[in-house]
């Protein structure tokens, strides 16, 4: 009874055409990261790590599917302990690269704990949401699923590791989106995500150029990264504008709660907090990201060199492309991260807009069978844990064909199953496993 109710029962069958999709992708991203390191001195390691991170991939893809997804909902609290376990144990004993402190290097091969956590937090805020019922539209839902999921990214970004907090975040709210919550709620937290977001850019352009400083406004506005009195000039006002807001609703006899109010009020000051905080950790790299998004063309052969070559190499290959391991300017090394966050300059180089929009119709097909799995669930919790995955998998696909059309910043993310990468391989075919375990069991009640 007990094997029964872990490894489902029931009728154990496959989306097939999820699993046609996904394997496309996975072998012609195996093709594009060969093409991409093989005119270079270190292609042997990368090519040895993605053929060891393959077959482990195919084992937790297994794992996911054979499993019933319920035990996560059963074990959520478990799950949970071992995300900060993870965490906790990549900062205490994991090795700093390029500014961070995210990977435990193993004797063959290296680990992103954050990407296995990433698919856990999905796992446990379904469980958690799950569990709210008819309450879920009120404010505590959300109150309390911030407060569990706080100490979570609080450890992402000791780190720092801003890249997962970008990619979780969207998928969380989807989730919350599709679980009813008020979208008051969600527009709350968009607030605190617009706030933090608009000062962490403006700090960030005022430091990589000083002499907008000369000017008197712009002095006041850098002081609130570090200044206490002007930070307490901010509270004030905000608050200020708060009580005018209500007062004018009031007075146009709009009756929305005060807690709207009270609420909004709090995000705003919460977002200020939040970009204080990212500016306070953000590296000199990260910075030069969000110039290269601001202004690529300012800095061709510095901050916005990346993104540059990426777009050339792109145009190069037209509609065609000039083929399988025959792209120059990704073999000639003109493309940096041409295997992992631009490895989409060397489809469209190589394989050309075809190629391009053949990845984007992989992806479509991917989302599409996703939502189709969900709205044939079984349980709310399969529901949801299907809505997440199809959030953070959206959001990969959005960052990194965005960051090729110059609309987000350079992120650092990798496009899962073309982009060289184990752990983030490991972890996306386990996603997929899990919602292919929703879908064998879609008839269960």
């Amino acid at each position: 009874m007990g094997d029964r109710k872990l490894f489902g029962g029931g009728r154990s069958r496959l989306d097939y055409i999820l699993l046609g999709a996904m394997v496309a992708l996975v072998l012609l991203g195996a093709l594009c990261i060969m093409s991409a390191v093989n005119s270079i001195s270190w292609a042997n390691p990368v090519v040895r790590t993605h053929c060891i991170a393959l077959p482990v991939g195919a084992f937790a893809f297994f794992i996911g599917w054979s499993f019933n997804y319920q035990i996560y909902d059963e074990q959520w609290k478990a799950l949970y302990m071992f995300i900060l376990l993870l965490l906790v144990g990549v900062l205490l004993f994991g090795s700093y690269q390029r500014g961070s402190r995210s990977w435990f290097v193993l004797p063959f091969f290296s680990m992103q704990p954050s990407e296995i956590c990433r698919v856990c937090t999905i796992l446990v805020a379904a469980a958690f949401l799950d569990r709210r019922g008819r309450r879920i539209r009120e404010v505590t839902s959300v109150f309390w699923l911030c407060l569990l999921l706080l100490p979570i990214f609080g450890l992402i970004m000791m780190q720092p590791d801003f890249s997962s907090v970008v990619v979780t975040l969207p998928a969380l709210l989807v989730l919350l989106y599709c679980t009813g919550v008020n979208v008051f709620y969600l527009g709350l937290i968009a607030l605190f995500a617009g706030v933090a977001g608009f000062f962490t850019i403006s700090w960030t352009y005022i430091y990589l150029h000083p002499d907008t400083l000369s000017y008197p406004l712009v002095q006041v506005f850098h002081g609130l990264s570090h200044n206490g009195w002007y930070i307490a000039g901010f509270a004030t006002a905000v608050i200020v504008l708060g009580y005018v807001a209500w007062w004018l609703f009031r007075q146009f006899r709009i009756y929305l709660p005060s807690a709207y109010f009270v609420l909004a009020t709090l995000m705003v000051l919460a977002g200020l907090f939040g970009g204080i905080f990212v500016e306070h950790q953000m590296k000199p790299h990260q910075r030069k990201r969000v110039e290269a998004f601001l202004a690529p063309r300012s800095d061709p052969q510095g901050a916005g060199y990346n993104i540059l070559q990426a777009q050339i190499a792109m145009g190069a290959g037209g509609i065609m492309g000039k083929g399988l391991f025959s792209g120059t300017q990704s073999r000639l090394g003109f493309v940096p991260e041409r295997h992992t966050d631009f490895i989409l300059a060397v489809v469209g180089e190589e394989l050309g807009l075809w190629g391009t929009l053949c990845v984007l119709g992989l992806y479509f097909l991917i989302l599409w069978r996703i939502i189709g799995v969900a709205y044939a669930s079984g349980d709310r919790y399969g529901y949801l844990v299907c809505a997440g995955i199809f959030g953070m998998f959206f959001t990969y696909m959005l960052i990194n064909y965005g960051m090729l059309i110059g609309i987000v910043p350079v992120a650092g993310i990798p496009l899962p199953f073309i982009s060289y990468g184990g752990s983030n391989l490991v972890a996306s075919l386990w996603a997929l496993g899990v919602v292919q375990s929703v879908y064998a069991r879609r008839l269960r009640a």
